[in-house]
């Protein structure tokens, strides 16, 4: 099966401006984007929530030779096969971000639905980064946590 966007022309900044783009007609309020050695950022406020959505960059070490018959690329071969990589990532995320937005213009989905794993906590993780953790040991135990109840005193108050 072939990747989305394998072949794309369209360049890293071309699919970023094409994310802000959307994002604007969409709603969003406040746009960044950035990266490091091994991923790119995206992120937004929409209705004072903040969210961030991340791409995994590929290795540029794996672009040294080629898939299929193993050959090995000159330099410039390996930059320009890492770059391709880099600009599918980026259509991707486009499109993802394009197809849940639309879907909850349309009433498909709410927005929590399409972008509750990538919410930003007060701390700066995502819903998602705080919880997988949780859920491994979720599915691993099959048992929900205790839940927390409030002293008596403030549980008693609250119903007043």
């Amino acid at each position: 099966m072939t990747r989305y966007a394998e072949n794309t022309s369209v360049s890293v900044e071309r699919s970023r401006a094409e994310i802000e783009g959307t994002l604007q007609r969409y709603g969003a309020s406040r746009f960044m984007s950035g990266w490091d050695e091994e991923r790119a950022y995206i992120a937004f406020l929409y209705h004072d929530r903040a969210i961030r959505l991340t791409i995994t960059l590929p290795d540029r070490g794996q672009f040294d030779r080629t898939p299929h018959r193993n050959r090995r690329r000159s330099s410039e071969e390996a930059a320009r096969a890492w770059e391709q990589a880099c600009r599918q990532q980026w259509r991707a995320m486009a499109l993802v971000v394009k197809a849940k937005l639309e879907a909850v213009q349309a009433g498909i989905a709410t927005f929590e639905d399409e972008f509750l794993a990538y919410t930003v906590l007060p701390e700066g993780r995502t819903v998602a980064q705080w919880l997988q953790p949780q859920m491994q040991t979720l599915i691993e135990t099959g048992r929900m946590p205790q839940m927390l109840l409030p002293p008596a005193d403030v549980a008693a108050g609250e119903r007043r």
